[in-house]
C-alpha cells in the first residue's frame, strides 16, 4: 500500500544535500505532496503495516520523518489518504524503511 502526505517542514539540511545517491532531498519542498510506498521488509510480520505509516491519524495530526542517509534532512508531514493500490508518481514516491 502506499500513503499520500503533504510536507508541512523541513530541515535546511536536505537542501544542502550534494552526494549524487542523495540529491532527491534538494527537490523535497514545504506544501508538496509526496507518496510513500510500505513493502516487505519494511512490513512488520505481524501488521502487516510499516512504521510511521499515520495508521490512525487524521488530517491535522503532525507526523515526524527523518531521511534515510541524511539524519540532518527531517522534518514533519500531514497524511491526506492511504492507498491500496498503489499509483504513485515518479517524482516525490519514498519507500519506508
Amino acid at each position: 500500500y502506499c500513503v499520500e502526505f503533504r510536507t508541512e517542514s523541513l530541515s535546511q539540511h536536505c537542501a544542502l544535500e550534494t552526494r549524487p545517491h542523495a540529491r532527491w532531498m534538494r527537490y523535497l519542498r514545504e506544501g508538496h505532496t509526496v507518496c510513500v510506498a510500505c513493502q516487505p521488509p519494511a512490513m512488520g510480520p505481524a501488521t502487516r503495516r510499516c512504521s510511521g505509516d499515520g495508521h490512525g491519524a487524521h488530517g491535522d495530526k503532525i507526523l515526524h520523518w527523518e531521511a534515510i542517509g541524511n539524519s540532518q534532512c527531517q522534518g514533519t508531514w500531514k497524511k491526506i489518504r492511504q492507498l491500496d493500490h498503489c499509483s504513485c508518481p515518479l517524482v516525490h514516491s519514498f519507500i519506508f524503511t
